[in-house]
């Protein structure tokens, strides 16, 4: 749960969430969306892979990221619990 609070904490990370919420993307196509390096982003998505909060598939030459549902239900439903 820790990893997943710090991902969120950060708002490039929150964005990219956003972007893939649309859609998935490679690492190269978030970048697009973002005025910071690559490695930048790179880094970003290593954080948000960590907290199980995205995946990556390989496809070719790219890694397509998807936002992964599961833990945010999970988040979610863990936090309507505190306010009871």
């Amino acid at each position: 749960m820790k990893d997943i609070f710090k991902a969120l904490n950060d708002e490039t990370r929150r964005e990219i969430l956003e972007l893939l919420k649309k859609e998935d993307l490679t690492a190269g196509e978030i970048a697009d969306n973002f005025n910071i390096s690559k490695p930048s982003i790179s880094h970003h998505l290593d954080i948000l892979q960590r907290a199980d909060l995205i995946t990556g598939e390989k496809k070719g030459q790219f890694i397509h990221y998807s936002i992964n549902t599961t833990i945010l239900d999970d988040v979610f439903t863990w936090l309507l619990t505190l306010k009871k």
